[in-house]
């Protein structure tokens, strides 16, 4: 299934289902607390941050960074799917010491003025319904978006060729929108329920360092460019088995009751132009947090729609 169709065609699912892993029973607001607390106290940008930040992963430097003393080292690592494959040879650094990894969630639905409105997960959505998900993170890292329908192969959503370069690194504490509101038409800005009955899965996977095996940037590019039936791209039989059985460690949930309101100017300017949130900014409906410094972590989002 193209990313356009399923984010502007169809998205439709029948339970909710936040996360298959085990859940943790801890108190909600150590939880919350432990996510938050890498935000700043303002807000903080990018240098030169005047317009959506770019997705490309960064330069590796070897130095310190946020998630603590970094140690730098060259691995070899592969890249392949079902119509493509390639070896590349990359300079990784890797966090001692680093925060548990952790992934915020907001589901937002449009309202018949056109805002976008926090809803809970669990609310039962009709034919024309639009909503959108903003994400956050606690860490720089990679993000995956995988679907499946009706428990069939699951296809890769994001990263994606035609979006963002191809790239999927997420900066610490700074929004991501899926779909993004900066889209140049309306239909393009939201998920929409169609009339279709189905079964659809959406798999998040946040990484530390990027997934071996699966294509991105200019590979990801290259690779749909040559050959329209490497797009979209499946991933390999044994790595989706490593990721559902990922899907299984626990997760420490922290889910809020507070919706209904609408999207702050505040998140919208943070999600376009590549802004840190503050302290003082929403906080996301929904906080899963790895049990221990795993390397990532992996959740599925279903929604019910009748």
């Amino acid at each position: 299934m193209r990313f356009r169709t399923l984010l502007f065609g169809l998205f439709l699912v029948s339970a909710v289902v936040i996360g298959a892993a085990p859940i943790i029973p801890q108190d909600q607001d150590d939880v919350r607390g432990a996510f938050l607390t890498s935000r700043p106290k303002d807000k903080a940008a990018s240098p030169g941050a005047t317009a959506k930040p770019s997705r490309r992963r960064p330069k590796q430097t070897g130095s310190n960074t946020s998630s603590g003393t970094t140690v730098k080292t060259t691995t070899t690592t592969s890249s392949s799917s079902s119509t493509n494959s390639s070896a590349t040879d990359r300079t990784k650094t890797t966090p001692v010491n680093a925060r548990r990894i952790g992934l915020g969630l907001t589901l937002f639905m449009r309202d018949s003025n056109g805002l976008a409105v926090r809803t809970d997960p669990a609310h039962v959505f009709q034919k024309g319904d639009r909503v959108r998900v903003l994400l956050e993170t606690n860490t720089d890292g990679y993000l995956y978006i995988f679907n499946t329908t009706n428990s069939g192969p699951p296809v890769m959503l994001y990263p994606n060729e035609e979006l963002d370069e191809a790239g999927n690194y997420l900066q610490a504490h700074v929004p991501f929108e899926i779909p993004s509101s900066l889209a140049a038409e309306e239909r393009l800005r939201w998920l929409v329920f169609d009339e279709n009955a189905g079964d659809e899965r959406l798999f998040f996977v946040f990484t530390r360092e990027p997934l071996n095996g699966v294509p991105i940037e200019d590979e990801l590019i290259s690779m749909c460019k040559s050959s329209t039936s490497s797009c979209p791209v499946r991933p390999a039989a044994n790595l989706w088995a490593t990721l559902q059985n990922d899907m299984k460690e626990p997760l420490q949930v922290n889910k809020t009751e507070r919706y209904g309101g609408t999207q702050t100017s505040g998140e919208q300017v943070a999600t376009t132009r590549g802004l840190g949130l503050a302290k003082t900014d929403p906080e996301p409906s929904l906080i899963m947090m790895a049990s221990s410094t795993s390397s990532k972590l992996v959740t599925a989002l279903d929604l019910i729609h009748k």
